[in-house]
């Protein structure tokens, strides 16, 4: 089982440099590099998706996994953060996200949620491991990439299922996150989004090398009724939301814009969340180059 605290697991991964949506520019022909511009801002379009997809809960139609196939393939995102998903969705959608971004290397990343009972890992109706996944694209498999991963330290007791955060840090350029909220206490809930934004990524991030962080994920928050996940959210970070539980944050070197509301069609009981991410070099936070 994951660890329980922001003393979090770390998994190696083979990947490469984060491929920038809009590429940064070259040196002019004829000019010195140390006289060229400065680099212009990275600028990647993100997606999130809640599948409900266990089979156990009253979401599920069975047919989510064909509608996030066809939202991958008409929107092209660069990064993906899902919920709610089985183990083996995970591969099946990073076909999908591969064939969208040719020529790229696809790193795919899984976190099961625990299951208090039995000690193992919460399990989908199928016998799969149940929980949260990440997919993003990088130039090349030669460089080690860290996953970071774990369980909260605060859970609800009432409820078997154990909540999962996961983090994969691409090249030292973006530290890219998901997490999926107690759904049965709104307080937990907070106390969660709290302990992560807080204290989770912002060591993460230390770690890592102080890099921006980005988190898309179903925190079951709104934002104005109590408890407000505008509460968690630590200053200057941006926030978007698809009008009632999830939500994308970004720390304060990330622009966040264009939210669009994507419609699953009734195959789960949650819209797509999609924005754009614009990284800036010379916003306040960013590491420095």
């Amino acid at each position: 089982m994951a660890a329980r605290s922001y003393r979090f697991l770390r998994r190696s991964l083979a990947v490469g440099c984060l491929l920038a949506a809009a590429a940064l520019p070259a040196t002019p022909s004829g000019v010195p590099a140390d006289a060229a511009d400065p680099p212009q801002a990275t600028i990647l379009r993100m997606l999130q998706m809640n599948l409900c997809n266990s089979g156990r809960a009253g979401c599920y139609t069975g047919r989510a996994m064909a509608r996030a196939t066809e939202v991958i393939t008409a929107e092209a995102p660069d990064l993906v953060t899902l919920n709610e998903i089985c183990a083996d969705d995970l591969p099946v959608l990073r076909g999908v996200f591969h064939a969208v971004h040719p020529g790229r290397t696809v790193v795919a990343a899984f976190q099961a949620a625990g299951d208090r009972p039995s000690g193992d890992d919460t399990r989908c109706r199928n016998g799969q491991r149940f929980g949260i996944g990440l997919l993003t694209h990088v130039q090349t498999a030669a460089t080690p990439h860290t996953v970071y991963a774990g369980t909260h330290p605060t859970q609800d007791l009432a409820d078997p299922e154990e909540r999962a955060w996961l983090c994969v840090d691409v090249d030292g350029a973006l530290l890219a996150c998901t997490t999926h909220l107690s759904a049965s206490g709104f307080r937990i809930a907070l106390t969660q989004c709290d302990h992560l934004l807080d204290t989770i990524l912002p060591a993460i991030s230390r770690t890592a090398g102080s890099e921006p962080t980005v988190l898309g994920g179903d925190l079951n928050l709104r934002a104005g009724p109590d408890p407000d996940v505008r509460s968690c959210t630590p200053p200057g970070h941006q926030r978007v939301d698809d009008g009632r539980l999830q939500h994308i944050t970004a720390t304060s070197d990330i622009t966040l814009c264009c939210r669009t509301v994507v419609p699953m069609h009734g195959t789960t009981d949650h819209p797509g969340l999609l924005a754009t991410l614009t990284i800036d070099p010379g916003r306040p936070g960013r590491r420095p180059a």
